[in-house]
């Protein structure tokens, strides 16, 4: 099982009415993405992000299939823009020593694919995550 979860801050400004829109986006995109076993999404206490996700996964093959899906790039196409800080992250207990390598192949792969993707996440103001694009590099 691979537990995939973000955790962001907004850029400053925004109306409550937009973080609420964005937020609910995020949540039809989860119920849409049949690699998602189970998720949240919400508020983030006890650490520096205001908002923050998480998506249950049964295994690589569906981390891949969420990472590429046309509803999760339609996310973080209208999302990126709105946010300052973010951090991406995986928890899992499968032994593979390598699933971390893996994961972050599928990163990089997706950063290629997706080149408008990848320049949104490059240019946050704070990115943390499996192969970060562009001055947030590994």
């Amino acid at each position: 099982m691979i537990y995939h979860g973000i955790r962001f801050s907004l850029k400053p400004g925004l109306s409550q009415e937009d973080i609420d829109a964005g937020l609910e986006r995020m949540r039809a995109a989860s119920r849409k993405i049949p690699a998602i076993k189970s998720w949240v999404v919400g508020r983030d206490f006890g650490g520096e992000y205001e908002y923050g996700a998480v998506s249950q996964l049964e295994d690589l093959d569906a981390y891949e299939e969420l990472m590429n899906h046309p509803e999760h790039n339609e996310v973080d196409r209208a999302g990126l823009p709105l946010i300052d800080r973010f951090a991406s992250f995986d928890i899992t207990d499968d032994p593979d020593p390598e699933l971390g390598a893996k994961i972050a192949e599928i990163h990089r792969r997706r950063f290629d694919a997706v080149p408008d993707i990848a320049g949104l996440v490059a240019g946050l103001g704070d990115y943390s995550g499996s192969a970060a694009p562009g001055k947030h590099g590994e």
